[in-house]
């Protein structure tokens, strides 16, 4: 690059959690490019991350709404036209199978337009719009890979990252949630006036739900096994989810029995109020997921189940998160290039085998290492 950037876009249309992964490759932006202003662009039922964590001024947030297809159309129009007249030097699309994103780096006008290339592997291809291409690595976690689209704005080799440098997993997202003390306490506070049982206890919050892959999650008689361990040791369980997930909370509670479990479905409001949820409690046991990711913004632990999909590649970071795997020949399973679509059937033997005793003796573990006076 002859220049210094001054205007950089990122396209993230993916999941929730993929913002939290690409932590790092903002902090490595802000360090390269400090005079340049950085633009994001996700789907707008994403956008709530984005603006939590700051990771560009609120006028440099830009959305694209897919929930009609006119629609969405239209605000792929609007949106073009508003990067052009920036205008920009520079889109790091950072998805691996959206076409969309592809084709709007270049409408962009941006001259320099990264991304991954597949080079000859099977299931990526998105058009030829990518002019610093990097190859896709199924081998390498995923916030590493986002890091080599920063390096591919300035290499000169190719493959554009041939040179970039050996790194470690960051120790940790370099994001952050602000939060003031006198905030957190008074959310904690009312999450035990509102739920009783939670007093005087260690809490350890269970998502059970497996969202938009449901061949994610763990099975609900492991949960129910663990919680049922946890509220004997003394301890209590708080089930989580969105209000879709209330169903399987109230069967939960039923396997489990006991005074000690609360259903917390549809108790938080936010992903702000969410982040409170974990402030709060001490452990978090979840599915592969947004929950994951986003509890690493915070100071609880955390059990995260991974089979279909590797934590190797999509792992949260940081050192409080624990990924447990089962390691089966067919583990994982959804790739870049199956269009995450499995052949198990619904049968995620790498999960059912993940048994629930070494994991309950885990969360013990786990909670004996939390220093929460409880309350």
């Amino acid at each position: 690059m002859s220049r210094e950037p001054r205007h950089i876009l990122v396209i993230l249309l993916s999941e929730m959690g993929s913002v939290v992964l690409a932590g790092p490759m903002f902090a490595a932006l802000r360090q390269r490019y400090p005079g340049a202003t950085l633009h994001v662009l996700q789907l707008k039922k994403n956008q709530e991350v984005a603006v939590l964590l700051g990771l560009a001024q609120a006028e440099h947030l830009h959305a694209l709404d897919d929930s009609a297809g006119l629609g969405l159309l239209r605000d792929i129009w609007r949106v073009i036209m508003t990067l052009r007249r920036l205008p920009l030097d520079a889109v790091i699309d950072c998805e691996l199978f959206s076409r969309i994103s592809s084709l709007m780096s270049y409408l962009s006008g941006a001259p320099l337009r990264v991304g991954f290339t597949p080079h000859t592997q099977e299931g990526l291809y998105r058009g030829s719009y990518i002019n610093r291409a990097i190859p896709y690595n199924p081998y390498q976690h995923i916030s590493k890979q986002f890091l080599s689209l920063v390096d591919a704005l300035d290499g000169n080799s190719m493959p554009r990252n041939k040179a970039a440098p050996i790194r470690e997993l960051p120790s940790d997202t370099g994001l952050a949630v602000p939060f003031e003390a006198t905030e957190l306490r008074a959310y904690r506070s009312k999450m035990l006036t509102d739920h009783p049982a939670l007093n005087n206890r260690k809490i350890v919050l269970i998502y059970a739900g497996g969202g938009l892959l449901p061949e994610r999650a763990w099975p609900a008689a492991h949960y129910a096994q663990v919680a049922r361990g946890l509220c004997q040791g003394g301890h209590a369980v708080g089930l989580i989810g969105l209000r879709d997930d209330a169903t399987l909370a109230r069967e939960l509670q039923t396997r489990i029995n006991s005074a000690f479990c609360v259903d917390l479905t549809g108790y938080t409001r936010s992903i702000r109020e969410l982040l409170m949820l974990f402030h709060g409690a001490d452990l978090l046991i979840t599915n592969d997921g947004g929950p994951g990711h986003f509890a690493s913004l915070t100071p609880i632990r955390t059990l995260v189940f991974f089979g279909p999909e590797t934590g190797r590649l999509y792992g949260p970071l940081g050192p409080r998160a624990t990924v447990l795997e089962s390691g089966l020949a067919c583990s994982p399973c959804l790739s870049a290039y199956n269009h995450r679509e499995t052949f198990c059937d619904g049968d995620n033997q790498c999960l059912k085998r993940i048994a629930p005793d070494p994991v309950l003796a885990d969360a013990l573990s786990a909670l004996t290492l939390t220093t929460r006076v409880p309350s």
